[in-house]
């Protein structure tokens, strides 16, 4: 082996091994270099279980060194001692841990908020110390205390008189743009000192809303949190306020439910209880508030209601007065129908004596008032004055306004309140020319007929009345009574309560044809016939007899005994004979009658009973939507809710939720031009022949109803549909009178009065406009002959007719005394009817108009059954606002 391959001598000791632990060994604690430190490929890869020098290991390798620092450690990991003639586990880089489960050293460098806490493990790691949850709690409890600070400073304490110099009147305009007339709060409204306030009025407000008055700060901290609750819910975020926030509340012009205007009213009421004295909020309260009728503070209040000055009031009138302020809608008894039905005057009277008397009571509890002071003042409830108009709300002005406000109302966030502070103007759907024809039409029949100097009868006769473009929906005229400035407050052309009798029948008629009934594969044609007898004994679905309470059949009378026999639903129509749309509404199924009116535009709040007279008109929709309604027929199906008003703006701006409304095809064209057609017919043939005078195309039914209590007319063209009601009213209890002898007749009849007004009006309102006719009927549904007919086959146990002319046989010498109709009187686009004088009857009983008779238990009945084989449709009541 050559000289140079030979291995150098090694030192004494055990060679290289050796001298490194000898190296290490001599130093004293010392860390062993870590691996690759020497650049030995032995450091770089590491041995075997024994040295270079042969020796053994202490551990078994760096695995079994963790393992047994482990054991010595307590589950953690450290260095390992200095071994004898071994090696030392490596230990981590300097900055970042080695091979293995080590940690990372914990840096020094403190950070502002210690989270997650330093130099902890595990849960600890997570849990919050006490320094930074007090640091935190300090910190948001000062930025409180700074927002609170800057609010308090920034905010005013309000003025009443402030607040009245801002309040305006609200103007509206004609159709065409022209100013119609400017009303608000601005006149009535003045302002009182506290001495000239009762005692009594305050006491009576303390003791009803904020018995802690004197002694509270001002603020009620559960009341606005459960304001800012309600509103995160979308609810209402009225009540739980003190007289001093609902002071602050009243000098905001604007009234909207924000997050910031309920901090901002926390923070004027703060600073309201610490700048001005409880008796200077009280003054302020009741200066500002609302007590309807346009009355704003306690002085207006006192001359609305009683036409005396604050300062002379009762203890029990104000009782009274604090009661309104709960809301003067609910509690006036005068009543406040136009803006809510719920605030008739029977339920307003009701609320207000409730909470009069209860007021009283807890002024009496409260040591307000002594036992003799409440004896005397509970003794009698202080009935106000009636309403007043006001500077140019005289004549139908008034109801044109009270219609358009309560549109406004009901589709924006605006209050009753807000609206009345002033600001608005109004633009609205009223044509003056046709406003003045309607009323003027009312007047010249009133003249003509009615005497109530003269004729008992002919007192408190009152007329409704509405004028609606079809396929738009604007309302372009109503009357709604003698006007304000006579007494006359209720708007009769947006009234309930008067039942609208035989005008009710072309629903079911269109029911009828769209659905069909439970004996037909599908719609019905008018042309099909029903018993139209006197007396006729009504059948359920399942051929049994509908009963009233005592279980004897119910009997459906007509206005008249006269023997129709068997005549199609036109005929019927025609003549308004009750007792066939009876049955067939019956047959169709009352829920689909409804459905019907409603999608036509009936709001279902006004829908009656749903029993057999459901048929002939016991509902009580307005005048407005019954010419609504009928312009559904006028476009051939498409149907627009009523409106009144195109645009609001708030002291210049637009406020939004005006657009037209949305036109719907609400039942299918031909239904609708079949009950053009067949209501063309009541007017050339039938009971409303008075509208022939009008001179054009025209389409109308005539209503009446049960003891003569209301009659009605509804007609229309394709530009115009109209309605006209006339009843009677007691003026104390507002029930429906009798019109039996009314204007010298023996009854009064749609035909007849209503029809003459609508002729009238419609005259002049369609004056240069071209007679447009009305589109193509097409033929429709199914003819059936003598629908309900007993059985040609004799039989021991079918029931006998209800009268000799029940059969279903067209023979005419059966009643050979009737004449029989002439052909102009029954000939329409489905051909000339040929019945028979005994079957159909003539024309000579055409002033005749069936009304409503007596109604049966609706349990009795069998209301959903019809059209199993047609087209079943129950109906979605939810009608449209306006």
């Amino acid at each position: 082996m050559s000289e140079h391959r030979r291995k150098p001598p090694q030192p004494q000791g055990g060679g290289r091994a050796a001298a490194r632990r000898g190296q290490s060994g001599s130093s004293s604690g010392r860390r062993a270099a870590p691996r690759g430190a020497t650049e030995s490929p032995s450091d770089s890869y590491g041995s075997g279980s024994y040295g270079s020098g042969g020796e053994e290991r202490p551990y078994g390798g760096r695995a079994e060194a963790r393992r047994a620092a482990q054991r010595s450690g307590g589950g953690r990991r450290r260095a390992a001692e200095p071994a004898r003639g071994g090696r030392r586990a490596a230990p981590a880089g300097p900055v970042g841990p080695g091979r293995g489960r080590g940690r990372a050293p914990v840096s020094d460098k403190k950070r502002l908020i210690d989270y997650p806490r330093a130099g902890k493990y595990g849960w600890q790691r997570w849990v919050p110390s006490w320094k930074l949850v007090s640091g935190l709690c300090i910190g948001f409890f000062g930025s409180l205390v700074a927002v609170a600070g800057i609010g308090y400073a920034m905010v005013g304490v309000p003025n009443e008189e402030n607040a009245a110099a801002l309040s305006q009147n609200n103007v509206y305009y004609w159709s065409n743009g022209q100013q119609m007339v400017a009303t608000g709060s601005g006149q009535n409204r003045q302002n009182v000192t506290i001495d000239r306030i009762p005692k009594a009025m305050q006491q009576a407000v303390i003791s009803a809303e904020n018995k802690t008055f004197y002694k509270d700060s001002g603020v009620d901290p559960m009341g606005i949190a459960r304001a800012l609750a309600n509103m995160a819910r979308g609810g209402d975020t009225q009540g739980g306020s003190t007289i001093t926030q609902q002071f602050v509340k009243n000098t905001y012009l604007s009234q909207e439910q924000t997050i910031t205007r309920k901090f901002k009213e926390m923070f004027i009421s703060i600073k309201v209880g610490t700048k001005l004295s409880k008796d200077e909020i009280l003054q302020g309260y009741l200066n500002t508030s609302y007590y309807g009728r346009g009355a704003y503070g306690i002085q207006a209040a006192a001359q609305t209601y009683y036409g005396k000055d604050a300062k002379d009031l009762t203890a029990s009138q104000c009782a009274f007065l604090a009661a309104l302020l709960k809301g003067p809608t609910y509690y006036d008894p005068a009543g406040n129908e136009s803006l809510d039905p719920s605030a008739n005057k029977d339920a307003n009277l009701k609320r207000s004596k409730e909470r009069w008397g209860w007021i009283l009571q807890q002024m009496h509890n409260d040591n307000k008032l002594t036992d003799a002071q409440y004896q005397e003042a509970i003794k009698e409830y202080p009935m106000p004055q009636g309403r007043k108009a006001t500077k140019g709300m005289s004549g139908q002005i008034s109801y044109l306004v009270d219609t358009a406000k309560k549109y406004v109302l009901n589709h924006s966030n605006i209050t009753e309140q807000q609206f009345d502070q002033g600001g608005y103007q109004i633009k609205t759907t009223f044509e003056k020319s046709k406003v003045e024809a309607l009323a003027k039409a009312v007047k010249k029949v009133e003249d003509e007929k009615l005497d109530p100097e003269k004729r008992e009868l002919d007192k408190h006769v009152q007329f409704g009345a509405a004028s609606v473009k079809p396929k738009d929906g604007a309302i372009v005229a109503l009357y709604g009574g003698a006007g304000y400035e006579k007494g006359h407050f209720n708007n009769n052309a947006d009234t309930s309560g008067v039942p609208v009798g035989s005008t009710w029948k072309p629903f079911v008629l269109a029911a009828a044809m769209e659905h069909g009934t439970y004996r037909s594969d599908g719609p019905l044609s008018p042309l099909s016939k029903y018993n139209g007898n006197d007396n006729l004994r009504v059948r359920n679905n399942d051929g049994s007899y509908v009963l009233k309470k005592d279980n004897t059949p119910f009997r459906q009378k007509n206005e008249s005994d006269r023997p129709w026999g068997y005549i199609t639903l036109r005929k019927a129509m025609e003549q308004s004979v009750n007792t066939p749309f009876v049955q067939l509404g019956m047959d169709v199924g009352m829920r689909n009658v409804r459905d019907v009116a409603e999608k036509a535009g009936i709001l279902d709040a006004s829908f009656a009973t749903l029993n057999p007279s459901f048929a002939l008109g016991t509902s009580t929709p307005s005048a407005i939507r019954m010419a609504d309604a009928y312009a559904t027929f006028a476009a051939a199906g498409k149907q627009a809710a009523p409106y009144s008003v195109t645009s609001v703006k708030f002291n210049g701006q637009e406020v939004d939720g005006f657009d037209k409304p949305r036109i719907t095809q609400a039942m299918p064209e031909n239904v609708a031009n079949n009950v053009t057609d067949v209501l063309e017919n009541v007017i050339q043939n039938g009971t409303g022949k008075n509208a022939l005078a009008l001179g054009r195309t025209a389409a109308g039914k005539t209503g009446t109803t049960d003891e003569n209590k209301s009659a009605w007319f509804v007609g229309y063209t394709q530009q115009l549909s109209t309605s006209i009601a006339m009843f009677r009213e007691d003026p104390k209890s507002a029930k429906l009178l009798s019109m039996n002898g009314t204007a010298g007749e023996e009854s009064i009849h749609g035909g007849d009065t209503p029809t003459e007004v609508w002729t009238e009006y419609m005259k002049a309102a369609l004056k240069g406009e071209p007679d447009l006719g009305f589109p193509e009927a097409e033929k429709i549904g199914e003819v059936q002959d003598a629908v309900g007919a007993p059985s040609p086959t004799p039989s021991p146990s079918v029931e006998p007719s209800e009268t000799p002319t029940e059969s279903p046989s067209a023979t005419p010498s059966e009643s050979p005394t009737l004449p029989s109709p002439s052909p102009s009187d029954t000939c329409g686009f489905f051909g000339c009817e040929n019945d028979g004088g005994g079957q159909n009857g003539g024309a000579d009983s055409g002033g005749t108009d069936g009304g409503a008779s007596t109604e049966p238990t609706p349990t009795d009945t069998n209301l959903d059954g019809g059209n199993t084989r047609g087209n079943g449709n129950g109906g979605i009541f939810g009608g449209p606002t306006g």
